[in-house]
């Protein structure tokens, strides 16, 4: 079996943040900060430490912070030079030359066709997508992990992670098959947020996925399923028997940074985790707690 290099990873980055309103009326929800780093840059530094090297964004309108954000900014670095103030905090943000690009999603169709206005770029090649809602924090990074195991099982690997029984119906959940070793799992089936007490396994999906080319064929042609959106889910379920498929378990922890109550919980877990400001705030954490 011949397993093509992975180099692409795709950013579905047009999503309208009506969780976060008024804070998203005019800012990408990307752009939400945990600590003192957009959402967006832990997810693109994910990326650029797995070993991908083009970054590809698919946007809506209104997304032009992102852009900015990654580009150079002369009068920012020039003043920060000539104060004498080290440029290393804007480490990850400038990419070379040719990447990031930026492909526009110019209707709100879902996850599936946000993936679909990529196809252009993405060619014949294999492909990573991440989803920045999801802050993933391990060492290594997910991805780092997703890929070591694609090389060894080739074909398509999508992210898992065990949550509670009771919260299945909230996410797409892996029906698992035979199990390639502790943290690899075939995969038999998906389903998109089964209802209450029907999920075949509590294997969710973190919105980390590693996919062969086919599936933009599929999702050519592919209706629209769960929530009236062209689901992602469904093209991939597409695959299953025909090419490698695996789920692969994060060593990690996970924040939901598309939810307020995960949001604030992965800015206080990263910042108890900072020995710069780590100490301040968990004295202010049992000072509130009395």
């Amino acid at each position: 079996m011949t397993i093509k290099p992975l180099r692409k990873a795709v950013f579905p980055v047009a999503g309208l943040g009506t969780r976060f309103l008024p804070a998203t009326k005019a800012m990408p929800k990307e752009m939400l900060t945990v600590v003192d780093k957009p959402l967006i840059q832990y997810a693109v530094e994910e990326a650029l430490e797995a070993g991908i090297d083009q970054i590809i964004f698919v946007t809506g309108r209104n997304k032009s912070a992102l852009e900015d954000h990654f580009d150079i900014s002369y009068e920012l670095e020039d003043t920060m030079r000539a104060r004498g103030k080290s440029l290393s905090v804007l480490e990850g943000i400038r990419q070379k030359p040719g990447s990031p690009v930026y492909v526009r999603q110019q209707e709100p169709l879902g996850l599936g066709h946000a993936v679909w206005c990529a196809r252009e770029i993405v060619g014949d090649e294999p492909f990573a997508v991440l989803l920045p809602d999801e802050l993933m924090v391990g060492r290594p990074g997910f991805l780092k992990q997703m890929v070591e195991a694609y090389a060894r099982v080739g074909g398509n690997v999508i992210g898992a992670l065990e949550v509670a029984d009771s919260e299945t119906d909230k996410y797409g959940i892996i029906s698992p098959g035979a199990r390639v070793d502790d943290r690899t799992v075939e995969v038999s089936a998906l389903v998109e947020k089964p209802a209450k007490g029907t999920a075949p396994s509590n294997l969710m999906i973190p919105g980390r996925y590693i996919l062969q080319p086919e599936v933009m064929r599929i999702l050519e042609g592919q209706e629209k399923g769960a929530g009236g959106e062209i689901q992602l889910t469904d093209a991939m379920a597409q695959l299953i028997g025909k090419q490698p498929f695996h789920g692969f378990t994060f060593d990690g922890e996970r924040y939901d940074c598309g939810d307020k109550a995960g949001y604030i919980c992965a800015n206080v877990a990263l910042s108890l985790a900072r020995d710069d400001i780590g100490p301040a705030v968990r004295s202010f954490i049992e000072t509130k707690l009395g």
